[in-house]
Order: C-alpha cells, then sequence, then structure tokens
C-alpha cells in the first residue's frame, strides 16, 4: 500500500475548502494563499462585486492561480440574499415567486439566476433553500422560504435548480437538516430545534428525500437537534446527522459541505481548528471558511496536522478528495472558462431579469 505524502495531503485537503476573502482584485496576498493552499473553490460576496467585467476578471485569475478546476461560488437566492442586484437587476424573493404557483416561473428564477451568475464567470450557486417556511423562523429566514409544506418546497425546488443546470451552474439545498423551527440567527448563536427524528422526517427532511439525487451539494446547518443527537452539537458537527441519516437513510451520493465555519452558530462548540477538523470527522466532504483568511490558513493548518497524526482521519480525508475530484469531473460548468462579459450580455440580463420581476410583483400574470 503506497504511503500518503504530506504533498499529498496538502492537495487533497485543499479540495475540501472552498475559501472567501476581502477585496475586489487579485493582490499578491490572495495570489499566494490560493497558490499554496489550492482550494476547492472561492465563494465571492457583495464586498467582491463591483461590476460585471470587474467579478469576471477576479474569478478568472483565481482559476488561473490554482491547478484543478474550481468551484466559483456565490449566493444567488433572490429578495434578501442576492449578491448581483447591484450588477445586474434585483431578483425576486423565493417566497415571492412561489407565489404565482406557476411551475414555468419557478423554473425561470432559477435559470436567469443562473445565466447571470455564468455570464460573471461563477458556476456554483448555493441555493434554494430547502428550510420550512415555519413561524419561529420567519423573523430570521423572511422571505428565503416559499412554504411551511415540504411538498411546496420541493415542487419549487425542483424547477428551480433544473433552471439552474440549464445554465451550466451547479446548485445546493440548504439548509440540512432544516432551519424552520429555528429562531436563532446562525450567524450569531446556535440555534436549538427541539424536534424527534419522526416530525423532522415528516416534515424538514422531506424536502432531501425526495431531491436528494438533483443536489450537486447539501450545505449543513450550524443548528443542534438535541431530541435527535442527545447532544447540543450542530448538525455541521453530527456524525449521525451526515452518515447516519443523510447518506445511509436518505441515500446521498453528493458533495456534504458545512456552511461557513466563521459563524457563531458553530465557534460556540469550539474554535476555528476545532470545528474544521471536526465537520470533516463527522461526515462533511467540504467545509467553508467566508471572511478572515487568518482563519482560513489555521483551519487548513489544523486538518493537515490531524490527517499527519492520525492515518484513519488521512484515509478519510482522501476519500472525500475523490467524491470532489469525481463532481469536477462530471461538471461541464467546470471545465471551461466563459468569455468576458459584454455590455450588450449584461444590459440584456438587466432587462430579463427586470421583466421577470415585473411579472412575479404581477402575481405571474
Amino acid at each position: 500500500m503506497a504511503t500518503t505524502t504530506t504533498q499529498d495531503l496538502r492537495r487533497q485537503i485543499g479540495q475540501l475548502l472552498i475559501l472567501g476573502f476581502d477585496g475586489v482584485t487579485m493582490d499578491s496576498k490572495l495570489k499566494t494563499m490560493l497558490a499554496t493552499l489550492q482550494p476547492s473553490g472561492v465563494i465571492l460576496f457583495a464586498r467582491n462585486i463591483q461590476n460585471a467585467e470587474q467579478t469576471w476578471e477576479l474569478l478568472r485569475e483565481c482559476q488561473a492561480a490554482v491547478s484543478t478546476p474550481m468551484f466559483l461560488c456565490v449566493d444567488m437566492e433572490g429578495g434578501t440574499v442576492d449578491r448581483l442586484k447591484n450588477v445586474i437587476a434585483p431578483a425576486p424573493a423565493a417566497q415571492a415567486v412561489f407565489q404565482t404557483d406557476n411551475r414555468k416561473l419557478f423554473r425561470m428564477h432559477g435559470n436567469i439566476i443562473g445565466l447571470e451568475a455564468r455570464a460573471l464567470g461563477f458556476n456554483t450557486d448555493f441555493a434554494p433553500v430547502l428550510d420550512l417556511g415555519l413561524e419561529p423562523s420567519r423573523p430570521v429566514l423572511t422571505s428565503r422560504t416559499v412554504s411551511p409544506d415540504p411538498a411546496d418546497v420541493v415542487r419549487y425546488a425542483h424547477e428551480f435548480l433544473s433552471g439552474l443546470k440549464a445554465a451550466g451552474v451547479l446548485g445546493c439545498g440548504k439548509h440540512f437538516p432544516g432551519l424552520g423551527e429555528a429562531s436563532l440567527d446562525s450567524h450569531k448563536d446556535l440555534p436549538v430545534v427541539n424536534k424527534s427524528l419522526r416530525q423532522m422526517q415528516a416534515h424538514d427532511l422531506e424536502p432531501y428525500r425526495a431531491l436528494h439525487r438533483q443536489l450537486p451539494f447539501v450545505m449543513v446547518a450550524h443548528a443542534a437537534y438535541p431530541e435527535v443527537t442527545k447532544n447540543n452539537l450542530p448538525a455541521s458537527l453530527s456524525r449521525k446527522w451526515m452518515q447516519e441519516i443523510l447518506r445511509k437513510k436518505i441515500g446521498y451520493k453528493g458533495l456534504i459541505i458545512s456552511d461557513d465555519l466563521e459563524m457563531g452558530g458553530v465557534l460556540a462548540a469550539g474554535s476555528i481548528e476545532e470545528v474544521a477538523v471536526g465537520t470533516l470527522r463527522a461526515g462533511a466532504d467540504m467545509f467553508l471558511v467566508c471572511h478572515n483568511d487568518e482563519l482560513v490558513w489555521r483551519s487548513y493548518d489544523a486538518v493537515l496536522r490531524e490527517a499527519e497524526r492520525d492515518r484513519r482521519f488521512a484515509t478519510q480525508i482522501s476519500l472525500a478528495a475523490a467524491r470532489v475530484m469525481a463532481v469536477k469531473k462530471r461538471s461541464a460548468g467546470l471545465r471551461s472558462f466563459p468569455a468576458r462579459p459584454k455590455e450588450k450580455v449584461v444590459k440584456t440580463l438587466r432587462k430579463i431579469m427586470t421583466n421577470f420581476a415585473h411579472v412575479i410583483e404581477g402575481g405571474g400574470e
């Protein structure tokens, strides 16, 4: 059996990391981080996005610094989570689109968002939200959820994902196993959801069961479900949720990714080093560190040290990296980078999204 070298481990661990950063251009600090860590992907936020050409150039330079195809990611749901609203045009919220009760418009929502993202260089959209629109989470999730009924969520998400795929963009179901009953914002605190597994299976888990073959990614929440796990660890650190329920019971074969490890909901359980190792041990294939470059380095180094110390963990890292690379090889949107977006293309997309928003405002008429 071949010995895994430190160089092999570094390459494999890079495939498990998607990172965020500050700034709107490539600088020496970012270039060094990308060239050294060789991450699986990057995620841009509003702070990184000024205009279409600048965004495209930044993504192109990120890809050029890394030797393997990257997941070039954005959060584009529409409504309150819309990173491209100032570059193209505001996209309507999922809830407003669902209220038209028109499957063609559900698909158009995903497709137009996908076309926008793809034109600017993105190939991965961390959407749609599969959380149920229940009363406890309404102040936090607002119009990001479509309905309290899981069958409605499935109808909308199936079409949205199909629209994204037609545009060459990968989608992601979030936030597993469900934040519908969570009254706290996991960016700041650890929500605690007191539901039994039977209750979760009948409601919150239904979208994942119905869509598990259609989801390239599933993002796991930083929320605790003590009636299921018998502890207060977030799902993002729970082997029971990721391995026993998502993998074995639901049969999910795509990529499991933790939500941003800089969020308060998971850092309540440990340091960035501890939660980076912990989420992978529990069954995540990938993890996000979205803001602070020091925390990016610290999380990466912690995973490397643990893999060098623990052969079983190193094997787990190797298998996760192989799953990531298999998805990359199957994903057409990662094999090529789009042409520089011309002003005419941007204007056309702006017109399409504006017209779509007007249709949604009119109730789909």
